[in-house]
């Protein structure tokens, strides 16, 4: 009993390294990775008509990966629900706090960031010219992180998946972009999340970027 004792207190212990202070909301930063090559001389431009938050939260979902916040999702308001991208959890896998972006952020301007930096590398800017002869429009489906407790590890994953229309001279196309990420650590710190989620935006910009290239821009 007293052996048993010990090894339940072992992991325990082990789990709580794991995965760290788990009680509250952690607010992570989530800059955009720019290109590492000279961006070419500017092409054109893109308006951005629109740009919103399609997600479907649920309350206690029985997958990690399906967006929830610790509380009723239907008590918040659309623009708190656009700042959560992910939930802590503790050492079995339980939830428990937020994972939010910083005061002021939501994942509309993450995504907005994230095309903008995508239409840079083909020689293009955003405008907010109306009349520009490139429109887009944005929905973003999936923009969530969970992180997986093992016994010595802790894998972190994120998945981005986002539906754009794009118009331009060539006619009209529906592009859907779907990137996901794993980050293996021992310590569900901010530095983990944000490799996750890196490595995510890393993965959507080459995948947007074939994709641009195809539409003709």
């Amino acid at each position: 009993m007293k052996k048993l004792l010990i090894v339940s207190a072992l992991i325990g212990l082990v789990c709580a390294l794991q995965t760290g202070c788990v009680v509250g909301r952690r607010t992570i930063a989530l800059p955009v990775p720019a290109a590492t090559a000279a961006a070419p001389a500017q092409k054109g431009t893109v308006y951005l008509e629109r740009i919103t938050d399609d997600r479907r939260f649920e309350n206690k979902p029985e997958a990690p990966s399906t967006p929830s916040i610790d509380g009723d999702v239907n008590a918040i308001s659309a623009e708190q629900r656009s700042m959560m991208i992910g939930r802590q959890r503790g050492g079995f896998g339980n939830a428990m706090g937020d994972i939010a972006l910083p005061a002021g952020e939501s994942v509309q301007k993450r995504t907005q960031a994230l095309f903008e930096e995508a239409l840079k590398r083909r020689g293009y800017a955003l405008s907010a010219d109306a009349n520009t002869p490139n429109v887009a429009t944005i929905s973003i489906k999936e923009f969530w992180a969970w992180f997986t407790p093992g016994m010595w590890s802790v894998s972190f994953e994120a998945r981005i998946n986002c539906v754009l229309s794009l118009k331009t001279a060539a006619g009209v196309k529906e592009i859907s972009i779907t990137s996901q990420s794993y980050n293996g650590g021992q310590v569900a710190s901010d530095a983990n999340w944000q490799i996750a989620y890196t490595r995510a935006f890393d993965d959507f910009l080459k995948k947007l970027d074939g994709e641009l290239a195809a539409a003709g821009l």
